[in-house]
């Protein structure tokens, strides 16, 4: 970082609260701590709110935090920034230069009515036109941003990776699988259930851990547990954090993020920098997280969405003798993460991106997605 650009400044706006414990909560947390190591002066702006579903009152508080006259660059999280295009497109015409951050297109949450997810589509494609640029935490969600938005430059800044521990796991006792997710309809808790209850022959146990992020999914999961009659195998163990976290961490033998949508994930890096191969589904960031287009043998298993049948199968494996494979990839990818990829890479990469003041496309005048627009990209 230049000198000045270390005395401009930069602002980060996020969504309330700062200590969520989501994925992007958590990005948008280590990001700030990063760039304050290199030497950046970061300003955070908490914006409280229904977002992606504000008030007026809210999107007027977001339009105020988006000011800055000092001429300090603005990273606006996306699920902000993508409600309110017409207080992002004030911003950039005032001459902020309004930068989206995004960690999830909005139309991607799973159980949305499809008119709402239409209208976030419509509403997130006008404001990624409008802002100064558009960043994503992953290829795979770039080019997701790419393809349903029609834009032409987004920017990658991957999730860094802390350094951890090797976790001890079961040491050939009962065998813990972790699910690390908020409770709701897109990390498919049910999905999980349904393919434990095919397992019921084997040695196992099974933690599922996360934030209650819908009540009414979180109620459906917990009957389903005991419909399945696995309540003395797996836990819900709501939110977990601290200690209480590094101690589920150290005794995972492997990890489930069969998501219906997935960004990145960082709990697969995370499950890695451990050594803890895990499982994902295709079509999501979490096969770029895992290593998809690592030489060799994969450090867990890629499975279909929202099919417990492929799901079960990929965990009788890795329980197993074939296990062992996908047991030392892990081993291999941990030493791999500790050579590099750390948050302040991530940091790098936002600044190399704000340094280009890109462009994210020249808005077009058909302000539909381009999934509506049926223009092939």
């Amino acid at each position: 970082m230049t000198a000045a650009e270390a005395e401009r400044g930069l602002a980060v706006v996020v969504p309330a609260p700062w200590e969520a414990l989501s994925g992007g909560s958590t990005y948008d947390r280590r990001l700030v701590t990063a760039l304050r190591a290199g030497g950046a002066r970061v300003r955070v702006e908490v914006v409280r709110g229904a977002w992606p579903r504000p008030s007026p009152v809210e999107r007027a508080a977001l339009a105020e935090a988006l000011v800055h006259p000092d001429g300090a660059d603005v990273v606006v999280d996306g699920l902000l920034a993508a409600a309110a295009p017409a207080e992002v497109r004030a911003a950039v015409d005032d001459g902020v230069r309004v930068h989206a951050l995004v960690h999830l297109p909005l139309a991607l949450e799973t159980g949305l009515d499809p008119a709402v997810a239409a209208e976030l589509d419509r509403c997130e494609a006008a404001s990624l036109r409008a802002a100064t640029s558009v960043l994503a935490t992953s290829s795979w969600a770039a080019d997701e941003l790419r393809h349903r938005h029609g834009l032409v430059d987004v920017g990658v800044a991957r999730p860094g990776t802390e350094p951890a521990p090797v976790a001890r796991g079961s040491r050939h006792r009962v065998p813990q699988l972790l699910q690390l997710a908020s409770v709701r309809p897109v990390k498919d808790q049910l999905g999980v259930v349904a393919a434990l209850g095919r397992l019921r022959d084997l040695r196992w146990t099974a933690v599922l851990a996360g934030p209650v992020g819908d009540a009414g999914y979180a109620a459906a999961v917990d009957a389903a547990v005991g419909a399945a009659g696995l309540r003395g195998r797996v836990r819900l163990a709501g939110p977990v954090v601290g200690d209480e976290l590094e101690r589920l961490w150290d005794a995972t033998d492997l990890l489930l993020l069969p998501s219906r949508a997935e960004t990145w994930g960082m709990v697969v890096t995370e499950s890695l920098a451990r050594g803890i191969p895990a499982v994902v589904s295709a079509g999501t960031g979490a096969v770029e997280a895992l290593g998809g287009a690592r030489a060799g043998a994969l450090p867990g298993a890629v499975v279909a969405p929202a099919d417990p049948e492929q799901l079960s199968t990929a965990v009788r494996r890795l329980l197993g003798p074939t296990g062992a494979a996908a047991r030392a990839a892990a081993g291999v990818a941990r030493r791999q993460l500790a050579r590099g990829g750390g948050w302040d890479s991530t940091a790098g990469a936002v600044l190399d991106h704000l340094r280009a003041g890109r462009r994210p496309d020249r808005r077009p005048t058909d302000d539909r997605p381009m999934t509506e627009r049926g223009t092939d990209p």
